[in-house]
């Protein structure tokens, strides 16, 4: 745990609601971190995680925020992975951000997935009128350049009407723009965010029901290497997968969350919409060794 996240005895506290899931534009959401915090604290939330993808380059600026606003701030990012075909995001809450192995994975993510937005964005400029430095307008600084700021360059060239047309139009796969992109499977993601010292939960497992659901027998593999817990209250999980999950979480005591997966204007979910139990969130504190939440 590093020493300025360690909390004196007896002094610190956390208090809900809880939001763990939201993005800045430091990875695909539209606001800074400090702006996600505000809006996170405008709409009742107390206690909040920043998860952007890949990355923990705005845990500082959020931490100093939240501080300002009176909220606890939970240090967190979405690791990418994908199982089969599947893709897979995988929560990670209060790890070291300086552990090695974790460092060098997310360097290697985050560098294929600039190649494969050049690519994407080369196939769909023979068609539209779309150019890399569109893309990298819609930017900021070094943040993870992935396929929701193509969606924004569209928006910005006035091709589609919003990101959500984007995804649902030229974005899709049917469409033929499609590349894949690295991500290491689900089993070795929970062991890097485990391994330094954080607390692993699978985020949104079941968006679109039980189809694309990982296996039962392979998620009790995840359990057994150190599997945290899921984000189960979630708007896009599907009800009949949400009683799977519990039902699952139940049998083997897992941490259960839900969340916003805010990302400003890039989508319309809302800080707050959706939030993590106290008793949940003292968990996730109490099992992580890598780094601590920063309270007010």
């Amino acid at each position: 745990m590093t020493d300025d996240a360690v909390p004196s005895p007896g002094a610190n506290r956390f208090s809900g609601p809880n939001d763990l899931h939201l993005h800045s534009n430091h990875s695909d959401g539209t606001q800074t971190p400090a702006e996600v915090m505000r809006q996170a604290h405008a709409h009742g939330v107390r206690t909040v995680a920043l998860t952007d993808h890949d990355r923990s380059t705005g845990w500082d600026e959020a931490a100093r925020a939240a501080a300002s606003l009176g909220m606890t701030f939970l240090p967190g990012m979405e690791l990418s992975a994908k199982y089969e075909w599947r893709s897979v995001h995988v929560l990670g809450y209060l790890f070291d951000p300086d552990d090695d192995p974790l460092r060098a994975e997310t360097d290697r993510i985050r560098g294929d997935r600039i190649g494969r937005a050049e690519r994407i964005v080369r196939s769909i400029g023979r068609d539209y009128d779309l150019v890399w430095d569109d893309v990298l307008a819609q930017t900021a600084g070094d943040a993870t350049v992935g396929r929701p700021h193509i969606a924004d360059a569209l928006v910005a060239r006035g091709i589609v009407s919003d990101r959500s047309a984007a995804f649902d139009g030229i974005l899709h796969p049917r469409e033929g723009y499609y590349e894949p992109h690295y991500a290491p499977d689900p089993l070795t993601a929970v062991n890097l965010i485990t391994g330094a010292g954080g607390v692993a939960v699978i985020a949104h497992p079941v968006t679109s029901g039980r189809d694309r659901m990982m296996p039962i027998p392979f998620i009790e593999r995840l359990v057994a290497a150190g599997l945290g817990g899921f984000e189960i209250d979630h708007r896009e999980n599907t009800e009949a997968g949400k009683k799977v999950l519990r039902d699952l979480a139940a049998t083997h005591d897992l941490i259960v969350t839900g969340s916003s997966d805010y990302h400003g204007a890039g989508k319309p979910n809302v800080p707050g919409e959706n939030t993590t139990s106290d008793e949940m969130v003292a968990r996730i504190i109490e099992r992580a060794t890598g780094t601590g939440p920063r309270y007010a």
